[in-house]
């Protein structure tokens, strides 16, 4: 396994255990929104910052992707 899916495997259960979840369930979400590949593509800049800044860009790439609910 390469450093790069190392990580990754790593910031899926992490992620997961930050928003009281599973790594699956992440994963699904990130697949369905199509951020996977630019999430494993990031491992330079988040395997070198805190995890929590990763967690925060995860955050606000999800919202952004996300479709808008109405009220």
């Amino acid at each position: 396994m390469t450093e790069e899916m190392e990580f990754f495997t790593f910031l899926m259960e992490q992620y997961a255990h930050y928003k009281k979840t599973t790594a699956d369930k992440v994963l699904c979400r990130l697949d369905e929104l199509k951020l996977t590949d630019y999430v494993f593509s990031m491992y330079e800049m988040y395997h070198a910052e805190a995890i929590e800044n990763a967690f925060e860009d995860m955050d606000r790439l999800i919202k952004e992707k996300s479709p808008k609910q109405s009220n």
